[in-house]
């Protein structure tokens, strides 16, 4: 280009800085704005507890979504560990609980036959068959201009399979599918992971929310990133570095004028820069407060989860003597989480109460990657771990409550915990340097605050399908790509793209890619 083309991005979580990467490589004069000192928005590592050397990761914790296509472009120098296990839920109340092994499906059938769920083994096998058929057909196309319904539709080539998880309620292809309370609880968890709904609902939020969960590359399966979240986003960084982009932390952005000028104070001092494209890797809801725009109350979002991070002296023992704690903590680890209980979480948080018990899930990011604890902890048998509760909407915390909130959602994870392990969880919490319980809790206030996330969602809002309506305008680029806003210079290329959510890249690819043909 005889005139190198500028573009100012607002935020410089993972999206950011793929956008980056992609259109400084292509000439590019690229400027990347983030507010906090540290690069990568919710996929970060850190040091959470005074005095121990575990890099935990704060708050996005797993990968799927990501696509090789995006790592090979950009060159990331990016590793994952893929887990043996895929999960292991007990069963409330008794000692047993259903393993499942990826690598051992003899293992896995006796693990269903102990739970008295022998017929929903093969069930199993045959519903993921499925999963794994829609993901072969859909994955492909995020990096891709979008598919109208019809056009998705044809490609999944089964009408069956597309009613079944596009157009009824994910409730009733998995009622269908299975007759056990444990197996149907497991599989709907994927359609609830940061959205507050129920299985049947009509709106088919928990059909979306599904969709992303079992998609990822092709295959569906989520990995433990080497480093922790902080190595993927700092092989970001490094390539949108190296490919020419300036990356300025500590920069608060106050203002965006959609004719083409971004302000913002940096050092003490305000700046201004006039760019041709601006892409927004903020909500919704944030633009439209950079820009001066009412976004308006029936826009409200809302999250619906807490988040827990621990730090274990050891794993703990589990009610089923004969099953290894590193089996049952080495995959998915569903606490609380039977069908009808998970309903009953919903009915409870919906009519202003904090679940009893509260339905959650854990993982141990340090069984599959020892790296992100110094030698000592290593040598000590000390274990991360990451909680993810669900059914904790925004609608229970206030500003003024949200300090006494955090403390009873903390105690009620804890309790949950109990209530399916062998001992208390308290008696292998480690302690920090200054004597206190290594527990950090964040409830999705607390996301607000710290990433300006609407409500606390993880997704920055309600997720979309990541194809569009048939009669949906596709004319210009960024409505191909799914990234235009209301203003022509303003793109979105983060997690409010319509194939945003998660740590893909995909929305920050997307965003880059409307550049490129507009330009």
């Amino acid at each position: 280009m005889a005139k190198p083309s500028s573009v100012v991005i607002v935020g410089g979580g993972h999206n950011g800085l793929i956008a980056a990467a992609y259109l400084a490589r292509a000439g590019f004069k690229v400027t990347l704005l983030e507010r906090l000192t540290v690069l990568g928005g919710a996929a970060v590592s850190a040091l959470a507890f005074p005095g121990v050397e575990a890099r935990l990761s704060r708050y996005s914790y797993l990968v799927s979504l990501l696509p090789k296509r995006i790592i090979k472009d950009l060159d990331l120098d990016i590793r994952f560990a893929r887990r043996r296990y895929s999960s292991y839920t007990p069963d409330p109340g008794s000692s047993v609980g259903l393993l499942v092994d990826n690598q051992d499906p003899v293992a896995t059938r006796s693990s269903f036959r102990s739970i008295g769920a022998d017929s929903d083994a093969d069930a199993w096998t045959r519903f993921y068959q499925c999963t794994r058929r829609i993901a072969e057909t859909v994955f492909p196309s995020l990096c891709e201009p979008l598919l109208t319904r019809s056009e998705q539709r044809t490609m999944f080539g089964d009408d069956t399979l597309w009613d079944q998880f596009i157009e009824q309620p994910l409730g009733e292809v998995i009622e269908s599918s299975f007759s056990s309370d444990l197996v149907r609880g497991v599989v709907l968890t994927d359609g609830l992971i940061g959205t507050f709904t129920e299985a049947k609902a009509k709106n088919l939020a928990a059909n979306r929310c599904f969709l992303y969960h079992v998609i990822g590359n092709g295959t569906g399966d989520w990995d433990v990133p080497i480093g922790g979240m902080g190595s993927v986003t700092s092989a970001m960084s490094t390539s949108a570095r190296k490919s020419g982009a300036t990356l300025i932390t500590g920069a608060e952005v106050t203002s965006v004028d959609p004719d083409g000028e971004v302000t913002y104070l940096h050092n003490e001092t305000q700046h201004s820069i006039r760019t041709d494209y601006i892409l927004a890797n903020v909500s919704s809801t944030e633009l439209n407060r950079l820009i001066g725009v009412d976004h308006g109350a029936e826009n409200e979002i809302n999250g619906a989860q807490a988040k827990v991070n621990l730090m274990l002296r050891r794993l703990p023992k589990l009610k089923d003597s004969s099953l290894d704690p590193a089996a049952a903590f080495g995959g998915t680890f569903h606490i609380n989480e039977l069908y009808s209980q998970l309903q009953s979480a919903y009915d409870q948080a919906a009519s202003g109460s904090i679940p009893n018990p509260v339905p959650a899930e854990i993982y141990c990011h340090s069984l599959a990657d020892s790296s992100i604890l110094s030698p000592e902890l290593q040598a000590s048998g000390a274990q991360t771990l990451t909680v993810f509760a669900l059914h904790i909407p925004n609608h229970l915390v206030t500003e003024s409550n949200n300090d006494q909130f955090r403390s009873q959602i903390e105690a009620a994870v804890l309790s949950s915990l109990d209530s399916v392990l062998g001992e208390s969880i308290r008696d292998v919490i480690m302690t920090d340097e200054n004597g206190d319980p290594c527990v950090e809790t964040k409830t999705t206030l607390d996301l607000e605050h710290a990433l300006r996330l609407p409500g606390g969602n993880i997704f920055q809002q309600p997720l979309d399908w990541p194809f569009v309506e048939d009669a949906e305008d596709l004319t210009s680029p960024a409505k191909k790509w799914g990234v235009e806003t209301k203003w022509d210079r303003v793109l979105f290329c983060g997690s409010s793209a319509k194939r945003g959510g998660a740590v893909s890249g995909i929305g920050g690819q997307n965003a880059a890619m409307a550049i490129l043909e507009a330009d």
